[in-house]
Formats: structure tokens, C-alpha cells, sequence
């Protein structure tokens, strides 16, 4: 479901988020068609392809705490926090293999490696000359976020090695998914002329929110069915991508968790091996520390909007956390 037909519980914010996430998706096709025809079809690609487009309806529901919402800046604003995390996911997919995004042929599979990576550079250069537009502040900013995201991946692909493999994989999720939420978050209230304390609260609460999406992700792949997830269980198992519920379940001393670490030493091919697993995971207390760390981070996000003055958009922005909290059924 795109993100511009969520239902925000106000008909008015409805309305707005709709007009202003039009205004952000005639920006992106506009700003990604200049240039050369064959690069712009190869950044087009996943920009046509959909998605939830969470990033930056955040970006204009941050811009409601500012005397002027949904202003120009704060849609180019939108769009560039939109733009940089299309750019990640085809980085991403390169380096992960992947054959399929957003329901269509990832770039690296309909071209290759080559094109894939190019195509997520350029995306990052349309990002940068929207960003100088916007001033040496979101300039600044956006630098630092570039950084974290980068880290990120580069953390997640050289491995926990001798360190806590729980602590590394909240290090990870909250360089690449939380710090482009939170800039979402900040940018929307900066361009719009928010207090200085509305933008940190909308800041942290896109950090929280960041961690809760992104392990409910994880949640989701191991414990619910397909026609809830539109994906096979497991994916991440098969991959040899262990998540949150994986990380505490091995960490058991149980022979539960014995059984786990006897089995997943890499990925795993074989779909009765991965049923075995998915089975011995319900059986482990990594579900129940999963979900107690997604209550934290709700209890942070929640924390956060305590900050922000009653509104619809504050009583939009608490139901959002709640909606995604409540897909793990």
C-alpha cells in the first residue's frame, strides 16, 4: 500500500498528504528523467516500481509543526530522503544478490552489477544538486547521514566478529534503516519553520520507529505465513541472514538453542531444514525478546510524541507506530 493512501485519521491531514506526496512523486519522475534517456530508465526502474514511499509522507507530516507545511523546500526535502534510500536499495541489491524489488527484476538482474551501481550513484548525485538548493545545513546533514548508511552496510557485511551479535545487529538497523527516518523527520520540521525542540522530538521518534519497522520486518519473515507477508518464511534464513529472533534464540542455553547452533552455520538450502528451524524458532524464547524490544522502541517513539503538541498529525504519527507493531498479528 503506498504511503500517500494510508489513512491518517483526520479527513483534512488526508487530504494534504495526499496533494503534498503527488507534488513529491511529480519531482522524483521530473528531477530522475533529466539527462541521458538510457541513465534515466535505469533510475526510473525502481522509482516506477512503487513502494510504501514511508520516508517521505514522514517528511511532510513533520513539515505540520512548522508555520509553512508542505512548502516547496519541504517537498524537495521529501524527495531527496526518497531518492537516497532508492539509491541504497540498489546498492543493496548488488551486493545482496537479489533477483527481485518491489514486485519487478531488480536493476543488477534486468542489466547487471555494473548498471545497478551506477544507477544508484546517479540517483545520489540528483540528490546532492536538490540538497545545495535546500542550503548548507541539510547539505551538512545529509553528509552525515550518507556516512551512517554506509557504515551500515559495511558493518552488517563484515560481521559482529568477537562482539555481541545482538548489539551489532541494532548498530546495523539503526544506521541503515533508522538515521534516513529520522532525517525524514528532520528535514520536514527544519524546512517548514519548526521549533527547535519539535524537530528533535521528530527526529527521535524516526529513529524509534526505524528500529520498530525494521524488526517487525525480520519478525514477519520468520513467523508469519505467506498471504501475510507476500514473502516465502524463512527468506532471511535461506540467505544466511540471521535477525533478531535467530540472534537471541542462539544465544539459549536450552536444547532448543543447542540444536540451533548445531544447524545454522551458513545459509540453509533445503525447505524441510528450513521448516525444521522455523519450528525450533517457535519453540525459542527469541520471539518473546524480539517483541519486548519492539515494545521499548514503541515506548521511545511514544516518549518522543509526548514532546510534540495534541494533534491530529501527533495522533497520525501514534497510530502509525501502533499499525506497524500490530502486523506481527
Amino acid at each position: 500500500m503506498a504511503a500517500a493512501h494510508v489513512d491518517l485519521g483526520d479527513d483534512t491531514l488526508n487530504k494534504a498528504v495526499a496533494d503534498g506526496m503527488e507534488r513529491v512523486e511529480t519531482l522524483l519522475i521530473e528531477e530522475l528523467s533529466k539527462g541521458e534517456a538510457f541513465v534515466s530508465e535505469k533510475v526510473l526502474h525502481l522509482t516506477k516500481a512503487g513502494g510504501k514511499r514511508f520516508r517521505p509522507m514522514f517528511a511532510l507530516l513533520a513539515s505540520q509543526y512548522g508555520s509553512e507545511p508542505m512548502n516547496d523546500r519541504v517537498i524537495k526535502a521529501a524527495a531527496i530522503v526518497e531518492m537516497t534510500h532508492l539509491a541504497t536499495l540498489y546498492h543493496d541489491d548488488v551486493m545482496d544478490e537479489a533477483d527481485k524489488r518491489r514486485g519487478v527484476p531488480s536493476a543488477n538482474a534486468r542489466w547487471n552489477n555494473s548498471v545497478a551501481i551506477l544507477a544508484g550513484d546517479i540517483l545520489l548525485a540528483h540528490t546532492s544538486r536538490i540538497m545545495s538548493e535546500l542550503g548548507v545545513e541539510t547539505v551538512a546533514h545529509f553528509a552525515e547521514t550518507f556516512g551512517d548508511l554506509v557504515t551500515g552496510q559495511m558493518r552488517e557485511t563484515i560481521g559482529a566478529g568477537d562482539g555481541d551479535p545482538v548489539e551489532h545487529y541494532m548498530n546495523v538497523i539503526r544506521e541503515k534503516t533508522g538515521v534516513l527516518i529520522a532525517s525524514a523527520g528532520f528535514l520536514g520540521g527544519l524546512h517548514s519553520g519548526a521549533s527547535q525542540e519539535h524537530i528533535k522530538a521528530l527526529q527521535g521518534y524516526g529513529y524509534a520507529i526505524g528500529m520498530v519497522f525494521q524488526i517487525v520486518d525480520d519478525f514477519i519473515d520468520i513467523f508469519s505465513d505467506t498471504t501475510q507477508s507476500g514473502k516465502t518464511p524463512g527468506t532471511d534464513l535461506r540467505e544466511g541472514v540471521f535477525t533478531l529472533p535467530v540472534l537471541y534464540a542462539l544465544q539459549e542455553d536450552t536444547p532448543v538453542g543447542e540444536e540451533l547452533r548445531g544447524i545454522l552455520t551458513g545459509p540453509i538450502h533445503d525447505d524441510a531444514t528450513v521448516e525444521h528451524v522455523l519450528g525450533l524458532l517457535a519453540k525459542s524464547q527469541g520471539r518473546q525478546k524480539a517483541l519486548d524490544d519492539v515494545s521499548a522502541y514503541l515506548n521511545e517513539a511514544e516518549q518522543h510524541l509526548e514532546a510534540l503538541p495534541a494533534c491530529a498529525t501527533t495522533d497520525a504519527l501514534r497510530n502509525l507506530a501502533r499499525f506497524t507493531v500490530a502486523r506481527v498479528g
